[in-house]
């Protein structure tokens, strides 16, 4: 796994107003995590992709953050999301303050 050592940002923090504009926590999310990200091969064919999160909220969905997640996968690494056939989402819990997500694609 890739692990980006960023708080994952859940999608309501992601987006404000009915047409989807980013907020600060977003672009904050973002601008922190593409550095992070490690250029990786994506496997040809049928495109799975595994995401781990470490949240320290034991109540955090674990779905919350899998869109941002992606999208800044796609944005960094040049690839578009529908490629993706198999999706695999884990909830870790963390102490406050060690807070990350990880992926790691895989041919399915």
């Amino acid at each position: 796994m890739n692990k980006v050592p960023v708080k994952p940002i859940s999608i309501n923090k992601a987006y404000r107003g009915g047409r989807r504009f980013k907020t600060k926590d977003y672009i904050n999310f973002e601008n922190l995590s593409m550095p992070l990200i490690k250029k990786v091969k994506l496997p040809t064919g049928v495109v799975g992709l595994n995401l781990e999160f470490g949240f320290s909220n034991k109540a955090q969905d674990v779905d919350s953050c899998v869109k941002m997640s992606i999208d800044v996968l796609q944005k960094k690494l040049g690839f578009n999301d529908k490629i993706i056939y198999h999706l695999y989402v884990k909830k870790v819990i963390v102490k406050k303050g060690e807070e990350y997500w990880s992926f790691e694609f895989f041919s399915a």
